[in-house]
């Protein structure tokens, strides 16, 4: 377990360098919180707040808050609908900060499965993005493929995982319909039976540059099923 928790802050140790090496949209930081908590056998609340940096903590790049239900209408297959709240935070050509805030509801579809002991899942996403500053409409397309790579042995209890995942992102009415490709390789750690700290390294490909991240994130899981008393 010390071994395992050591990797932890020597990969956190390693990102923390880098952010105080890179310059502004070279290198940022990531730091979100995700709960999600069990309503019924089939469906599931899921809500998040997310905070981005242009430095280590205090250059604000972003901040968010989302939510959404999903609703398992065939095995590993969840459709869910939610809204999400943005403040968008960006450096002028004079080197000033604009702010703009959208508001986003989205539509999508999650798949699930197994190669071996690996769990994989897929999502679609369709977003209609309202932006503020000036007034814009974007409807947006997203595929996020998943990966969660136990690194505990057969039959033995996850306390390490890995985590890989990539996420195109397409804009369905613009000149140019390419808005971002988004990797994301780390590593996971269980702090106790419902939770989870996870760290990894974050690259996003737009037209014409690129922004690597610092990720750190923290994850909860509840269940709010009612019990049956009768049982």
């Amino acid at each position: 377990m010390k071994i395992k928790f050591r990797l932890i802050i020597i990969l956190l140790l390693g990102m923390i360098r880098l952010a105080n090496a890179q310059s502004r949209d070279n290198y940022n930081m990531w730091f979100q919180y995700l709960m999600s908590a069990r309503l019924t056998d089939k469906s599931t609340l899921t809500a998040l707040s997310q905070y981005r940096s242009f430095d280590l903590a205090y250059d604000t790049r972003l901040f968010l808050v989302s939510t959404y239900v999903d609703y398992e209408v065939a095995n590993e297959v969840k459709p869910a609908a939610g809204f999400m709240f943005l403040v968008l935070d960006s450096y002028k050509s004079d080197n000033s900060k604009k702010e703009r805030y959208e508001k986003r509801p989205f539509q999508q579809v999650t798949l699930g499965g197994n190669i071996g002991r690996t769990s994989v899942s897929h999502r679609f996403r369709v977003e209609e993005r309202f932006i503020s500053n000036p007034d814009e409409f974007i409807v947006r397309l997203r595929y996020l493929i998943s990966l969660r790579i136990p690194f505990n042995r057969k039959g033995e209890k996850e306390k390490l995982y890995g985590i890989l995942k990539n996420e195109l992102r397409m804009n369905v009415v613009k000149e140019d319909p390419f808005d971002s490709n988004r990797i994301t390789a780390g590593l996971g750690m269980k702090v106790g039976k419902n939770s989870a700290i996870e760290v990894a390294f974050i690259n996003q490909l737009e037209t014409g540059s690129t922004s690597n991240y610092g990720y750190i994130g923290y994850r909860n899981s509840f269940d709010w099923r009612k019990k049956n008393k009768n049982k």
